[in-house]
């Protein structure tokens, strides 16, 4: 097997059968398997899956989650069930163009001494302008809080060679952040620009909210640094505390000046509990995530396989 392509989906019925269409005609002198991940679709998709699996048998295979496990789980099922020699991650959106796939392979074939080929976006088709300064900002917070490099605008949207894949599989955390892993993990990496395509049909279902709680996510796995900032903050306000006591008793004993301690106190008070309250919510957040860690429940649960070997339900 040359090429293994995963692609995730939730609520692509207008789409998947378009994107196995597009690859066909590209891959038609490559072995290849297209892994189709069902993650929860509330629409037609399955039904679509099922259809394109009877039609195609020896190039489709498609998991479908039990509910919405969310993308990084998808990626995971992905990956494990990948056989290509290389392996390849596409939305089914269209957005990401297949033909794509072929110039990523070919960089692979003629670099040995690289291990992955990563698409960039040239330009950011966002709903709004806000939503593009949010996730370029996002780029920039995150390689300051964290020891890993992440590239501005680099997508899931990449091939990998065999080792890449196993080290992938071999972390083992369940708040997965599958950018910041692409980047921990290490290896040799090429960064090609490509142009994002309108999308074909439906609407995102990664909207701002889903985005700001990825970016949590991202952050809560692979930076210490907002529980450091809560001590940080802590001695700067003693600090502050101890300089503004001073300017009060000169005030007081110097100037002979009155002052309402009470308008003082109270700004003082909802200043600092609300600092606190922040850190705390920072705190509650590793909490949660270390919670979720040692339940050890599984990434995803799989209501129906079609195309394996073993058709077993886990």
């Amino acid at each position: 097997m040359k090429l293994s392509v995963i692609i995730p989906c939730k609520n692509e019925e207008g789409n998947v059968s378009s994107i196995v269409e597009k690859i066909g005609k590209l891959l038609i002198n490559i072995k290849y398997e297209l892994i189709f991940i069902d993650d929860g679709s509330i629409d037609n998709t399955m039904n679509e899956l099922r259809q394109l699996y009877e039609k195609d048998m020896k190039h489709i295979k498609v998991i479908s989650f039990s509910r919405n496990f969310m993308k990084d789980a998808a990626l995971l099922a992905g990956l494990e069930a990948a056989n290509g020699e290389y392996t390849c991650i596409i939305d089914a959106d269209l957005q990401q163009n297949p033909k794509y796939l072929l110039e990523m392979m070919d960089f692979l074939d003629k670099n040995e001494n690289y291990d992955e080929v990563a698409m960039v976006m040239k330009e950011r088709r966002e709903d709004s302008k806000f939503m593009a300064f949010c996730k370029n900002k996002f780029y920039a917070l995150m390689n300051k809080l964290c020891d890993i490099h992440l590239e501005n605008a680099a997508s899931d949207f990449r091939m990998f060679r065999k080792g890449v894949k196993k080290a992938l599989i071999s972390l083992s955390e369940r708040n997965r952040f599958s950018k910041g892993m692409f980047s921990w993990v290490g290896f040799n990496v090429k960064y090609l620009p490509y142009d994002v395509e309108p999308r074909a049909n439906g609407k995102t279902s990664f909207g701002f909210k889903t985005s700001l709680g990825y970016a949590m996510n991202g952050i809560l796995a692979f930076s210490e640094k907002p529980l450091k900032l809560s001590f940080y903050f802590g001695i700067l306000s003693l600090l502050a505390s101890f300089i503004y006591l001073i300017v009060v008793l000169v005030q007081l004993w110097g100037f002979q000046k009155p002052l309402e301690a009470i308008y003082v106190l109270m700004i003082l008070m909802l200043f600092l509990f609300g600092l606190l309250f922040v850190f705390i919510g920072i705190l509650g957040k590793y909490i949660g995530a270390i919670n979720n860690e040692v339940k050890k429940r599984p990434n995803y649960i799989v209501k129906e396989k079609l195309g394996f070997d073993n058709e077993t339900i886990l």
